[in-house]
């Protein structure tokens, strides 16, 4: 079984940045067929175009462009790839920087698919701050890496102990981003108390739902601003009231305009 070492992948890479036990990549995907093969570090891919099947000892996934990968280190996968441009955006954590942020790595094990819209946008973050190159550039992404491990440490920890309600919840959201959603009606399909539902829905997503819903908008804009639809047709599209609200959204979000980053998104 081929086994990776820092920073190398099966493609073409467009950007290599190394950090103090951090190595970022950018990366063209140009394999239609990627045999078992393990990585040497754990790291997180996160799809910015095109679309692949990945799959472990435990399940398959159909990745599409906004899907978001860990891998824990050494844990052996596959990669298919139909013919089609493929863009993966990787962040390789070294033993040496989950010692130097006292991370203990049993903490994150396994390779898993994160659907938690929150922890997708720390990712967009990050690849903005590469894109960006600011003086301030390695505090920040470190500050977010750091955030990204707490969040996702925690939702591991409580995996096991959700309710039945935030399954379905997660799942009626993400089906229905771009409609006008209620407490009353969420509570009603859910059979739980309006007060149950919206003092609980902190513990389980780490905000309030109007906050989750915002995040799965600006999610899925991300996702349509690498296509060339208008600014008006992607925030009505993700169910903003018009592209005002939308840019706004975008920005408190990400820190620049939707516009700023779909110009980050071109391969420069």
């Amino acid at each position: 079984m081929n086994s990776l070492c820092n920073g190398e992948y099966f493609g073409e890479t467009n950007q290599m940045i190394n950090l103090e036990g951090l190595i970022i990549t950018d990366t063209e995907y140009t394999h239609p067929y990627v045999d078992w093969h393990y990585h040497e570090n754990a790291y997180f891919t996160f799809l910015l175009q095109g679309s692949m099947t990945e799959g472990n000892k435990k399940e398959t996934y159909g990745c599409s462009a906004g899907t978001l990968l860990y891998h824990h280190w050494e844990d052996p996968h596959y990669n298919i790839k139909p013919d089609i441009f493929t863009r993966g955006f990787h962040i390789e954590i070294t033993q040496n920087w989950l010692e130097r942020f006292d991370i203990q790595k049993n903490k994150v094990e396994g390779s898993f698919n994160i659907k938690n819209p929150a922890f997708k946008l720390l990712i967009h973050q990050i690849f903005k701050e590469t894109k960006t190159n600011t003086t301030s550039f390695e505090l920040a992404v470190n500050q977010l890496l750091l955030h990204l491990f707490s969040q996702l440490t925690h939702e591991r920890e409580i995996k096991d102990r959700k309710p039945l309600w935030v399954g379905q919840i997660n799942e009626i959201l993400h089906e229905n981003v771009a409609e006008t959603l209620n407490l009353a009606e969420l509570s009603k399909t859910l059979n739980i108390h309006p007060v149950h539902l919206s003092r609980d829905f902190h513990k389980y997503f780490h905000c309030n739902l109007g906050e989750y819903l915002r995040k799965l908008k600006i999610e899925k804009s991300i996702k349509l601003l690498n296509s060339p639809s208008s600014l008006t047709d992607i925030a009505l599209n993700c169910g903003f009231a018009d592209q005002s609200h939308f840019i706004r959204c975008f920005k408190e979000n990400m820190g620049i305009t939707p516009l700023k980053y779909r110009n980050l998104l071109k391969i420069r």
